[in-house]
């Protein structure tokens, strides 16, 4: 299989580099080693959080195109974006180069971005007469809102990391030499937090604009339970009450 994603850990994070030069398409071989990789990340108990990112000059210019005109072997994109989405652990992506078309679609499925400066970012997909199939559609105006999401989309436009920034695609810019390293520690920023918290109110908050009002309240409601039980809940209950403004009595729902 050509191209593959290569793991290594470092601490309570597990980092994925997608490796398929020169440009890290997203084949076959990155499609399973990315669902390898959320396997071991699940699997590891002391993995709190998960790093993904591109070898060389580039996170990823989007699919395998040697790869069209047949049906692509499972998983497809699609699958393998659908589970970064719904992971239970932060997953960050750290972009640089070029995030074109699925790339930028598997980065909108990650709960965080950081980008160093200069990234290219976009949905490409019209000027080759077809339109994004991975999400983009959809996950990019929940993102930035409709009106940039069709300039971005119908124009087929790039934006760089610091225009990304100011609409809200990315969530950091980092300098060069930093970007790692950058997207290391803020994901170990997030697994010294409530990290359930953060991936449980994320996906309410995604999950919940697919469907109705209805349909959002009750997946919040669920995860409000879910997410109260556990440790990281407790604990942080605990240091409100002895040290929140006014002490005051929290009673939960």
């Amino acid at each position: 299989m050509a191209g593959s994603v290569s793991v290594r850990r470092t601490g309570e994070v597990l980092v994925a580099t997608l490796e398929h030069p020169p440009v890290n398409a997203l084949s076959h071989g990155v499609r399973v080693g990315l669902m390898a990789a959320l396997d071991a990340a699940a699997a590891d108990p002391g993995v709190r959080a998960l790093v993904l990112r591109g070898a060389g000059r580039n996170f990823s210019a989007g699919a395998d195109v040697r790869e069209f005109g047949r049906p692509f072997a499972p998983p497809e994109l699609g699958e393998v974006i659908e589970r970064t989405e719904a992971f239970d652990k932060p997953v960050i992506a750290a972009l640089h180069g070029s995030a074109l078309g699925g790339g930028l679609e598997l980065a909108l499925a990650c709960h965080f971005r950081v980008a160093l400066a200069g990234t290219r970012l976009g949905l490409p997909e019209v000027k080759l007469g077809i339109i994004p199939g991975g999400g983009g559609t959809q996950r990019l105006p929940r993102l930035v809102g409709v009106a940039r999401a069709k300039d971005l989309i119908l124009t087929g436009r790039q934006v760089d990391a610091a225009e990304a920034l100011a609409i809200g695609l990315v969530d950091r810019v980092v300098e060069p030499g930093e970007l790692l390293d950058a997207a290391i520690a803020y994901a170990a920023d997030l697994a010294r937090g409530p990290l359930a918290a953060h991936a449980l109110a994320k996906q309410a908050i995604d999950r919940g604009l697919e469907g109705t009002l209805s349909d959002g309240l009750a997946l919040e409601q669920q995860a409000f339970v879910e997410v109260f039980r556990t440790e990281d809940s407790q604990a942080g209950v605990a240091s409100f009450l002895e040290h929140g403004p006014g002490k005051a009595t929290f009673t939960g729902r």
